[in-house]
């Protein structure tokens, strides 16, 4: 599985790497697999995002980075805290105008404000490399943690749809989440005129 990633198509990957006040995010190589499989395989983490399924195995985390370099619709970046994997952020763009924020985190990592850390920046190199003027976001209803991470970062709540999860193997409901560029150009206009003060 590892050896079918060719080194040219791995080259033609565009290094980009994003700094946070705590955090690195750089995109996953082949390096990670056994980190990225080892932190997702908790069911937890599964059971609240759409497409991870459980168990997590390293040919799992080596398809996911497969797909990265093959195929241009996602981007996704590997969290770093003290040089450490602790989750996985990015952009999903399955077709125009429906881009979506996804993100997970560790447990070991919950409730230390790293995911809302990760998805700004996630969010800021979204609108600046982007000409998207949308950006969605879902959360399963029964995360309110995760619900509370759209919210800081400024996504406006639009109701609630039901979303096939693959590890439950079925649809569940979650909260849906919109983010504008204008939205977002005001936030980061208001928190740079408060830095000035």
């Amino acid at each position: 599985m590892l050896q079918d990633i060719t080194t040219s198509a791995l080259c033609k990957a565009r290094p980009c790497v994003l700094e946070t006040e705590r955090l690195t995010l750089r995109q996953p190589t082949l390096a990670d697999v056994t980190a990225i499989a080892r932190i997702a395989g908790d069911r937890r983490i599964a059971e609240n995002t759409r497409r991870l399924p459980h168990p997590y195995s390293e040919v799992d985390a080596a398809r996911f980075v497969r797909a990265l370099v093959e195929q241009t619709s996602e981007t996704a970046f590997l969290i770093e805290h003290v040089d450490e994997p602790i989750g996985v952020v990015g952009i999903n763009r399955p077709a125009p105008g429906r881009a979506e924020l996804g993100y997970w985190l560790g447990v070991a990592h919950w409730g230390r404000g790293f995911s809302t850390e990760a998805a700004r920046a996630a969010i800021d190199y979204f609108f600046e490399e982007n000409d998207d003027d949308l950006l969605l976001g879902h959360a399963r209803v029964s995360n309110p943690a995760s619900r509370n991470v759209l919210e800081k970062c400024g996504f406006q709540w639009t109701g609630v749809e039901l979303h096939r999860f693959e590890v439950l193997g079925s649809s569940a409901p979650v909260d849906a989440f919109r983010l504008t560029r204008g939205l977002w150009s005001s936030l980061k206009s208001w928190a740079n005129a408060g830095r000035l003060r």
